[in-house]
């Protein structure tokens, strides 16, 4: 039943598609100066783009790049706009926009960087593990590990188990690289010598000190339902499966929201769980092309190889879409629920 009615929300979403996240994304797109469409308008992110597409990246990962690239031309074009208007006199959105760059490079390994986190969310290593090792944290690992051999779960809610444990995971990856990009901007400003330069620095690495210490609390946060859920496991009122909807929910249940307010959102977020759901399923569906595609290049049938190749492109493009629909809503829903909570601390 749940099946059909993710197909049902799939053949609807495909007509709804020129609403409020499709018209940024289906602008027409400039030309280069070799006639060939360009795919961002912002110099860097096409440079960063063409360099991404001769990477052994995956299918889904180079979507899911593609997406965050796209959330970043959206988000400094609007930059531009406010300082044309004098609205960031003291540089901290274009601060926040450089580093949402730099975070953007470092996670897919094109920072110059040898990465040695763990990139891809598969279990496969190159080195000797204990079997049941999959989430390179020992904690996480012995979280699941327990969850898994408890009894408690069903295999559809090991599966959700999964994604919040994986969910959890990618949250320690983006600590990880923003408290490295702090200790970089630490060590370039105790080499600066204009003071003018020094004290716009200092207000620089006064916000990424904020956010390192947001990011702290949100995966204690994190950590500690997953801990909870471990040993309790899914109860029957549970309000979302997905773990992105699930840490917006337990955020605006933190921002002091009247009951309206969290009822008219929580309405809000079940719409948003469709979209992930639908932009998971159009994932899977991505990789599963890739491997016929791979396949049916091994068999040289260029006709054959030609059929499934327009296919596997639409399909990739069909999926760039969705992830920077569900990024933006949730860029979206996540800026409402700090204003409205901000809003509500004031009073």
């Amino acid at each position: 039943m749940k099946l059909q009615c993710l197909v049902v929300a799939l053949c609807f979403g495909l007509g709804v598609m020129a609403g409020k996240y499709s018209r940024e994304f289906n602008e027409p797109k400039q030309s280069g100066s070799d006639g060939q469409p360009v795919e961002f308008r912002i110099a860097k992110l096409s440079q960063v783009w063409e360099k991404a597409k001769r990477m052994q990246l995956s299918p889904v990962r180079q979507a899911e790049l593609h997406s965050d690239l796209k959330i970043q031309e959206k988000d400094e074009l609007q930059w531009k706009k406010l300082k044309v208007e004098g609205l960031d006199e003291n540089g901290e959105k274009e601060a926040q926009l450089r580093r949402n760059f730099n975070v953007i490079l470092a996670k897919y390994g094109m920072d110059g960087k040898r990465d040695t986190r763990s990139l891809e969310s598969n279990s496969l290593k190159d080195h000797d593990t204990k079997e049941g090792d999959i989430f390179d944290d020992p904690r996480l690992d012995k979280l699941w590990n327990k969850a898994k051999s408890s009894g408690k779960f069903s295999n559809e809610e090991l599966l959700s188990l999964k994604r919040e444990f994986q969910h959890h995971k990618d949250k320690i990856h983006e600590y990880t690289i923003l408290m490295d990009t702090v200790s970089r901007t630490e060590e370039i400003h105790k080499n600066v010598i204009s003071p003018l330069e020094g004290d716009a620095k200092e207000h620089v690495l006064h916000q990424k000190h904020t956010d390192l210490k947001q990011k702290m609390r949100d995966l204690n946060q994190g950590f500690e339902r997953l801990r909870k859920l471990s040993h309790e496991g899914f109860t029957e009122d549970s309000e979302f499966r997905e773990p992105r909807v699930i840490e917006l929910w337990e955020a605006a249940k933190r921002a002091n929201l009247s009951e309206d307010e969290l009822d008219s959102l929580k309405e809000e977020l079940r719409h948003f769980e469709t979209k992930v759901e639908k932009h998971s399923h159009y994932q899977e569906q991505l990789e599963l092309s890739h491997q016929k595609l791979l396949h049916v290049e091994s068999l040289g049938d260029k006709e054959h190889i030609k059929r499934n190749q327009e296919k596997y492109n639409t399909l990739a493009e069909k999926t760039r879409e969705m992830g920077y629909k569900m990024k933006k809503h949730m860029q979206d829903l996540s800026n409402k629920i700090s204003r409205e909570g901000l809003e509500h601390n004031e009073l």
